[in-house]
């Protein structure tokens, strides 16, 4: 199979052998695709090179040989997103999550536009948290895991003024208890009518959002967890800010 101008977003790219990269890209008509991009370390590769980055947007020529493809060409189509400190942690996170999520050679048009949705917002440096709790809801829906975050499982409204847990199967379960672990891994309601509405709650609400969803992506990452969520927990450890941040 031969891949012409094919648009798509780096995801990540490492060295490989001794002047070539594997790299692995997100594409709306194929989905997630690995390249060996060979001979790219020489002095006279540098613009290709720098086309290969973390976030930037491409048009790539390739063959499909096996798992890999060839990459025979690939030029930049905008400058990536120049992220620092918190956004570009984000950023790797969001990566991340595609890599590990996003099938291969599977048609992804739906998480390619929330991709770039997101890419958007971290060059624009909107909220951060607020940023990823909406790409983690449009990528779970692009994948075919989303539920609608204004009803709970059981089909009533959810109640701005109640908590719930996230059900990876069904949706929102409303919390009874008060108990601090279960407020702590539960959203209030006023948080999932926001996210259904894709209208910004109070930074309180936004961040009562992080750890139901972090518990439905880690259902379907097969209970392994991120590298990027290993690197948050040590820089809060290290005295980095709370519940606000990205991750």
């Amino acid at each position: 199979m031969r891949y012409l101008a094919e648009p798509a977003f780096v995801l990540h790219a490492r060295a490989w052998r001794e002047t070539s990269l594997l790299v692995e890209v997100l594409s709306a008509e194929h989905g997630r695709i690995g390249l060996v991009a060979r001979g790219v370390q020489g002095p006279k590769r540098h613009v290709l090179r720098a086309a290969l980055q973390p976030l930037q947007s491409i048009r790539f020529d390739a063959v499909q040989k096996g798992e890999l493809a060839q990459l025979t060409s690939a030029e930049a189509v905008d400058a990536a997103p120049l992220l620092q400190g918190d956004a570009a942690m984000a950023a790797f996170y969001v990566n991340e999550l595609c890599l590990r999520l996003a099938p291969r050679h599977d048609p992804q048009p739906e998480l390619h536009a929330a991709y770039a949705q997101v890419r958007e917002r971290l060059r624009a440096g909107e909220p951060l948290a607020w940023t990823l709790r909406r790409f983690e809801r449009d990528l779970l829906a692009a994948l075919g895991f989303g539920f609608d975050f204004a009803s709970d499982g059981d089909g009533a409204p959810v109640d701005p003024a109640a908590r719930y847990r996230l059900d990876p199967e069904q949706g929102p379960r409303r919390v009874l208890s008060e108990r601090a672990g279960e407020r702590r891994d539960s959203a209030t309601g006023q948080a999932l009518l926001a996210l259904a509405d894709d209208a910004m709650p109070t930074t309180d609400a936004i961040a009562s959002l992080r750890q139901p969803l972090r518990a439905v992506l880690l259902h379907h990452l097969g209970g392994r967890g991120l590298k990027s969520w290993e690197m948050l927990g040590e820089l809060g450890r290290l005295g980095r800010r709370g519940e606000t941040g990205p991750g």
